[in-house]
């Protein structure tokens, strides 16, 4: 008999774990499971399903990540972008619907098809990081629709997602009330709608200007892109890091024109952490099937949960509301900006002030 090494012994009791989870979580919801039934299920003591997990959030959400992860092993991504924004409006909300369950019943196993989290934050931190991770999203789907630069379309993108997210929640509260093609119908005419994109916070002319500067720079390896799925190396672009709270300053950096690299780090990668990959993840593997890859060539999303880019680039304590920015040029950190409008700042630099 082979005896397992220890990594592997681990690898098998986090599988374990999860699959008894997503059984017991799908019977019973997130309010009724019991993480000692898990345990049982999982023929395993308490005590280990907890040196896994540290709570019963942070499992769910694991198991909703695992579920979205392998439903999209296989999944073909799109080879040409829809030729407008009326039809990418439409194959995007079909696309998204299709998680609506196929039943009238109000089964949790359907709660776990649609990415529930009801009763899962019961807390202020987790709508307010939910907010954030809101704004993200729509700023991906703009710029897939803009085919590069979202800058008359990141209000239409919020309009299109607040419309599906809506459906997700009446097919949850309601099950089986209303058709999910007439929600994809109605989503690809939003694109008709002459929406302003006023975009101007006001912060942002206050904003100080970014530091020049010429610091040697060795980027962390094996940091890996959300969108694309291939490996980042951080040697030319913009570099935004944003903690969980700062999300929606995304958009500060990316409308500079500039190619981003927008990272994530968290003060809590077990259970914040988790709900933002849940987020990303769900949502690039939509954008990732109706939008070819060169859509979004300008823009990369790294979800650091080790904060590694950050403590390369000498951030200490990175979390929550880390918001800092650097531009990288030939290997070389040449300018920085740290607080509230970072990116912006360094997004706007003037190339004549590059070293």
């Amino acid at each position: 008999m082979v005896r397992l090494t220890r990594a592997q012994q681990q690898a098998r009791t986090r599988a374990a774990v999860l699959a008894a989870a997503r059984e017991e979580f799908a019977e019973r919801g997130f309010v009724q499971a019991k993480v000692d039934r898990i345990a049982e299920r999982a023929e395993l003591t308490r005590g280990a399903v907890y040196s896994n997990f540290p709570s019963k959030r942070a499992l769910y959400l694991a198991v909703l990540i695992d579920l979205i992860e392998r439903s999209a092993e296989g999944e073909p991504r799109a080879a040409v972008s829809p030729s407008s924004r009326l039809d990418a409006l439409g194959v995007f909300a079909r696309v998204w619907l299709e998680r609506l369950p196929l039943t009238t019943g109000t089964l949790s196993g359907g709660r776990l098809q649609l990415r529930s989290l009801d009763g899962v934050l019961d807390d202020e931190h987790g709508p307010a990081v939910l907010a954030q991770v809101a704004r993200l999203e729509a700023l991906l789907l703009a710029i897939a629709l803009e085919r590069g630069a979202p800058y008359r379309h990141v209000r239409l993108a919020e309009l299109a997602l607040t419309l599906l997210d809506g459906a997700g929640h009446r097919a949850e509260t309601a099950p089986g009330f209303g058709d999910p093609f007439d929600v994809a119908l109605a989503c690809r005419h939003l694109a008709t709608i002459d929406l302003t994109d006023t975009w101007s916070p006001p912060h942002l002319p206050y904003v100080a200007p970014a530091r020049t500067c010429n610091d040697e720079w060795t980027a962390p390896a094996g940091l890996v892109d959300q969108i694309s799925g291939a490996e980042v190396g951080l040697d030319d672009g913009l570099v935004v890091v944003l903690g969980a709270n700062r999300l929606g300053a995304a958009e500060e950096a990316v409308r500079s024109g500039k190619r981003v690299t927008l990272v994530v780090v968290t003060s809590d990668p077990e259970e914040t952490g988790r709900l933002v990959r849940l987020k990303v993840t769900d949502a690039v593997s939509c954008l990732r099937r109706v939008f070819a890859a060169e859509a979004f060539a300008q823009v990369r999303l790294v979800l650091d949960d080790g904060a590694v880019v950050a403590a390369a680039l000498g951030i200490a304590d990175a979390g929550d509301d880390t918001e800092a920015a650097v531009e990288v040029r030939n290997g070389a950190v040449t300018a920085r900006a740290l607080g509230r409008g970072a990116g912006h700042a360094v997004g706007v630099r003037r190339r004549e002030a590059m070293p």
